[in-house]
């Protein structure tokens, strides 16, 4: 399986099922931010808590700078295999390439969880 240009680490698929779930309850209880240009804007604010950055997105120039914009503003992010399950998290009948969790709501410690697992992997 080869990664995408823009995949910096792997992500285990119950940690990307996790997040998505987190993704869905900070929707319903907290604020998020859908797409590639809210997301950036919400990293650059430094106001997201959590960016999720879809692997299937094409062109990959979409989403690639999203990464090192995570690094620079030192906001955790994940990465899920489809863009289309962000979507779906995302109360969205179309894929998302990016969403940024803006208030965790009742997914705080959910998502507290995926970021120190996200670090580990990442180490």
């Amino acid at each position: 399986m080869t990664q995408a240009m823009h995949v910096r680490f792997e992500v285990p698929v119950e940690l990307q099922e996790r997040s998505l779930e987190a993704l869905e309850l900070a929707r319903n209880t907290g604020k998020i931010k859908k797409g590639t240009n809210e997301t950036t804007k919400a990293v650059e604010r430094s106001a997201a808590k959590l960016v999720l950055i879809g692997e299937d997105v094409n062109p990959i120039e979409i989403v690639a700078h999203l990464p090192f914009l995570c690094d620079e503003k030192n906001i955790p992010y994940i990465y899920v295999k489809k863009q289309r399950d962000l979507g779906a998290a995302c109360g969205l009948s179309v894929g998302s390439a990016a969403v940024a969790i803006i208030e965790e709501g009742k997914a705080r410690e959910m998502i507290e969880e995926i970021i120190e697992k996200v670090q580990a992997i990442k180490k």
